[in-house]
């Protein structure tokens, strides 16, 4: 109670300040107690939230820097106003602008709902089918509706090019840009296909004019330093702004098939061949993948699961022959996985072909949602469904991002195969499919002149005539690579693999393909060769500011005029287009990790494409700690060490350079500040996290029970399961010992399995139960009960969190920050210790930057008056 009056005792005592601090904090309070009411109703709430208002100053030790943390923190509070408060006002806001926009549409409705109308039904025209039953299009003569398209067509072109290509001055190319930006605003968030390809259209022609200024005027022809280095990020610009258009071209209508129906009667049902190709993978992989295969739901005298085994190991061929299936090997390893698949093609007389990857578990639907396709179209070749993992990637591992964002593959598999089967051009993938046997075996087996067999053989396919499908509904789930060095060695197989097929059968050359189909092909193969281009982007800068080299020979403002706009229209397209599949600026950080290590075999594949061979990626490993993988991050900091070089002669232009050159050194320094934040990202992603689960786990929600030995059952919910055991949340607490068996109860249609296993965890309400003991009927039974089962994956993106691009620009760039924190960590203690004063310094600077209170605390507002 005396501390309360006598502050500065209680500063020096308790909080260990200084005599100085100590003094002024006194002062400070004491300057309260006299001047202000402090027993007024604000001061007291104030006094009750300070903890959440001041997250970074509720418990910190009073330092003599705490005063302007105080009114930096109070000046962001009354910026954004967060709080519970302030939801209502937001609301309402939000409903004021949605009215006024409304009002704003209603103006140009019917012109609108026009043009709206008239893109939705694009596809019919294009069908045959349909253009027949439509009136107003078969009362038009094709003479006259071909002059139509070609007026049409000429006067979008026209207008177009200039919009390309005329030159505009400072105020009137800013007008331009707001312009087309305000548009691209009011529609980004309207529904329906239009406004998509309105937000395509404005995105190509920022995109087309900023190339036609870049190549017409920004090279310095006059001076040999500024040429090369210009026309080098000139090139690199230019195969961005190439993979970009082919992008949008091939996803901008996504085809979004459904399910076909099958006949009534089973009988009419194809055989299937379902194969399981294996080298050098353990059986506990492997094993699963056949439990969930011998519970697809399919006749049995029509299903026929093989395990070819390229490793020919006697422990496979005994597990083969104790659960009742076929297994196939051959005496060499000739062309790895496509020879072993050609070897089996020639044991099988299946009509289809399923094929699955020795981790990837189908589900018990998967063939009843698939080969209906087959039985519509008979010149369907192949069906490929969505490769899904039950494991995080090294990226979603080492960065916590599991189940909240979408991971590096969810856009091929989630928008990109989407969009190719629009075209008739959806690709194999190598697992979860299913193909026309007779189909394969037209042009000649699966491909082997490359190492990515399968995107190769799905080419020749369609270069025969044959047709695609894909289905976008994860009927399968597989184990993603354990270490960041895996992921790397994988795509650096892709990479290699696409490349080798651009040159040895080049999509747009050669016959049998559409239009549409080569430019899907060419764009698959063409984005693997990022490497070179990115790390040209990274590097651009420090082409000035230790050369000083003028890559973008223009003023610095004219500059921004062109390049913001569009990036700025690339981000709010893709947001749009991509927004579900993969968030705005992720895919820099995902280029980057690749970039050095795809850059030298895509270059490679280019001039020799038959060098390289292929590999297995290892799934199915464990990390027993943390750890830094310096060797794979080398490259990394060197680039760090190299922008930071960057800075250190930016500072020395800005004092010693001439007047006219201080903002192109500003954009720079922002363009290397930038880069450093991306490449601290990469960083992160080198501090692996310890992965020590033999067996991962699958979070679901699923009603069961469970069975004690004396036969009493109790109502619970299965929360998480793997290969080991389940994790179990009851309705009420059961006092039971650890080592006690209980039997869960689960349901797979209408029956009932019974599973008994040893209760290793019994805390509240939550139980954890350990399964392996269960015989292998009942292991057979658990997996199709749970990996098995036909909805286990459909709502795996239900974690998701919205994509908004300012708020994901924010995360990687924390993220970049943490980055190099996580590297500091792990550094040696002589390094670290030359570190520490800088670290704290960076900490120091960073504890003034204002902190988001909790969303749940309101803001501190004056009593409202009850008179």
């Amino acid at each position: 109670m005396i501390d309360r009056w006598f502050p500065y005792t209680y500063l020096r005592r308790e909080q260990n300040c200084t005599r100085f601090t100590a003094l002024v904090l006194a002062l400070i309070q004491a300057f309260g107690w006299i001047f202000l009411r402090l027993e007024a109703p604000s001061w007291k709430a104030l006094r009750a939230q300070h903890r959440s208002l001041f997250p970074h100053l509720a418990d910190k030790r009073p330092t003599i820097g705490d005063p302007l943390r105080y009114i930096i923190q109070i000046a962001w509070l009354l910026l954004v106003r967060p709080g519970e408060q302030s939801l209502p006002q937001r609301q309402r806001t939000r409903r004021r602008f949605a009215s006024a926009f409304k009002a704003l549409i209603g103006i140009v409705q019917k012109p609108w709902n026009l043009l709206a109308n008239s893109f939705e039904q694009l596809p019919s025209a294009i069908s045959p089918q349909v253009r027949k039953g439509s009136r107003w299009w078969s009362s038009m003569h094709w003479p006259l509706r071909k002059i139509l398209y070609i007026a049409i067509g000429a006067l979008v072109v026209v207008l177009v090019f200039i919009c390309v290509t005329e030159p505009f001055g400072y105020l009137a190319q800013l007008v331009f840009v707001v312009l087309l930006w305000a548009i691209a605003m009011l529609v980004r968030r309207l529904p329906g296909r239009f406004p998509t390809l309105l937000l395509i259209a404005l995105s190509v022609i920022i995109s087309c004019r900023y190339l036609w200024w870049r190549y017409t005027s920004t090279l310095n022809w006059s001076d040999s330093l500024d040429l090369v280095c210009g026309l080098i990020l000139l090139l690199a610009e230019t195969y961005s702004w190439m993979v970009l258009i082919l992008g949008y071209v091939q996803t901008s209508w996504p085809l979004n098939r459904k399910p076909a129906q099958l006949p009534a009667d089973p009988s009419q049902w194809p055989t299937v061949d379902l194969l399981i190709p294996t080298y050098n993978e353990e059986l506990s992989v492997t094993r699963g993948t056949v439990y969930a295969a011998l519970g697809i739901d399919w006749p049995k005298d029509k299903l026929r699961i093989h395990l070819l085994d390229d490793g020919n190991r006697p422990s496979f061929k005994t597990f083969a022959d104790e659960v009742g299936i076929n297994y196939i090997a051959r005496t060499d390893n000739r062309h790895a996985k496509a020879g072993n698949l050609n070897h089996a093609l020639t044991q099988i007389d299946g009509e289809l072909v399923a094929i699955f990857d020795c981790d990837h578990m189908p589900a018990r639907s998967f063939l009843q949602l698939t080969v209906g396709w087959f039985l519509r179209d008979p010149k369907l070749a192949l069906v490929q469904t969505p490769h899904h993992f039950l494991s995080p990637d090294p990226f979603e591992r080492n960065l916590g991002t599991f189940r909240n964002r979408p991971n590096e593959g969810e856009l091929f598999y989630g928008l990109v195969q989407d969009g190719n089967d629009m075209w008739n051009a959806a690709f194999f993938c190598g697992s979860c499919a299913i193909v026309r046997r007779t189909a394969i075996e037209s042009i000649g087996g699966f491909a082997v002149e490359t190492v990515t067999e399968d995107a190769h053989t799905a080419l020749r396919l369609h270069r025969q005539g044959w047709n695609s499908a894909y289905l976008r509904i994860p009927q399968a789930a597989g184990l993603a690579t354990e270490s960041l060095s895996a992921h790397i060695g994988q795509r650096i197989r892709w990479a290699r693999g696409m490349v080798q097929i651009f040159r040895t059968d080049n999509p747009l050359m050669g016959k049998g393909l559409t239009i549409f189909q080569r430019v899907c092909y060419a764009n698959a193969m063409l984005h693997f060769l990022v490497g070179l281009p990115r790390l040209v982007f990274l590097t651009a800068p420090l082409a000035f500011l230790l050369l000083h080299a003028y890559i973008i020979y223009a003023p610095a403002l004219m500059i921004l005029l062109y390049v913001l706009p569009h990036m700025i229209h690339a981000s709010l397209t893709n947001s749009r287009m991509q927004g579900a599949y993969r968030q705005t600026f992720w895919g820099e950080v995902y280029e980057t990790v690749l970039a050095w290590y795809i850059a030298r075999p895509t270059t490679v594949a280019l001039f020799s494409p038959s060098r390289g061979k292929f590999n297995v990626t290892a799934k199915g490993g464990l990390m027993e700690e943390n750890q830094f993988d310096w060797q794979t991050a080398k490259p990394y900091l060197v680039l760090s060490v190299l922008n930071v070089l960057g800075l250190g002669f930016a500072v020395w232009r800005l004092f010693t350079g001439p007047a006219d050159e201080i903002i192109t050194v500003i954009v720079s320094v922002l363009w290397v500040i930038y880069n450093l934040l991306i490449i601290g990202a990469a960083v992160a992603v080198a501090a692996e996290v310890r992965q020590v689960r033999q067996t991962h786990r699958v979070q679901t929600r699923l009603p069961g029970a469970i069975k004690l030995a004396d036969g009493h059952r109790y109502p619970c919910e299965l929360v998480d399961y793997s290969d080991g055991g389940v994790g179990l949340l009851l309705n009420q607490p059961l006092p039971l010992a650890t080592g006690s068996l209980v039997s869960l109860i689960l349901q797979r249609g209408n029956r009932e399995f019974v599973f008994t296993g040893t209760l290793t965890r019994s805390k509240d309400l939550f139980m954890g139960l350990n399964f392996a003991d269960l015989p292998p009927e009942q292991k057979i039974e658990f997996v199709q009960c749970t990996f098995g089962r036909a909805d286990a994956w459909l709502d795996y993106n239900s974690g998701f969190e919205a994509d908004k691009p300012v708020q994901s620009l924010k995360e990687i760039l924390a993220l970049g920050a943490k980055g190099y924190y996580r590297l500091y960590e792990y550094l040696p203690a002589w390094l670290r210790h030359l570190a520490r004063p800088f670290v704290r310094v960076l900490q120091w600077l960073g504890s003034f930057l204002p902190r988001m209170p909790k969303a749940s605390t309101p803001l501190i507002s004056r009593p409202v008056s009850k008179s």
